[in-house]
């Protein structure tokens, strides 16, 4: 029973626990970018790495890595022609080729363009998404956080003491 319940109350306490909407909108912000990105490739893998080991809601950060992944699916012919775009710019190809030739760099499949167009387009939404969900964020983090703290199944799967330190985001 513990080992079903253990998973429960981390998501709980990384979602509900100390975590201010700025956290909240960068972790949903760069989780888009980890999620729109194809896996299988050095890109994505340090992209999740750096996402980890940042001070982010990796809750709300996977959240949105799931919903962008799904769509992403759907997107990829948009996100070929992005990537194509940016790999055939003549000022650009001393740049592709000089990454190319570096060791570890070609492991990130940079020079496809599906890889490059999902790529660039997250860092394009990453401002926008940051700067349209923090004051969601800020309006229902605050609303959220103080019903979680008194209902009785955060109680019973944090413990009174625990459900009484969740943060009211201000």
């Amino acid at each position: 029973m513990f080992l079903i319940l253990r998973p429960i109350r981390l998501l709980l306490r990384a979602t509900l626990m100390d975590s201010t909407p700025r956290q909240m909108s960068l972790g949903l912000a760069c989780g888009i970018l980890v999620g729109l990105v194809p896996k299988g490739n050095l890109l994505a893998i340090a992209l999740a790495m750096l996402l980890a080991a940042t001070r982010l809601n990796l809750a709300v950060a996977g959240l949105g890595a799931m919903v962008a992944a799904l769509i992403a699916v759907g997107c990829d012919s948009f996100f070929d022609r992005v990537g194509w775009y940016v790999l055939s710019q003549p000022s650009l190809a001393g740049v592709w080729v000089r990454l190319y030739e570096t060791p570890w760099v070609p492991w990130t499949h940079f020079d496809n363009s599906i890889v490059m167009g999902s790529f660039v387009t997250g860092l394009a939404l990453l401002l926008p998404v940051h700067w349209i969900s923090r004051p969601l964020f800020a309006k229902y983090a605050c609303t959220l956080a103080k019903y979680a703290r008194d209902t009785w199944l955060v109680k019973l799967m944090l413990g009174a003491e625990a459900a009484e330190r969740i943060s009211l985001v201000e």
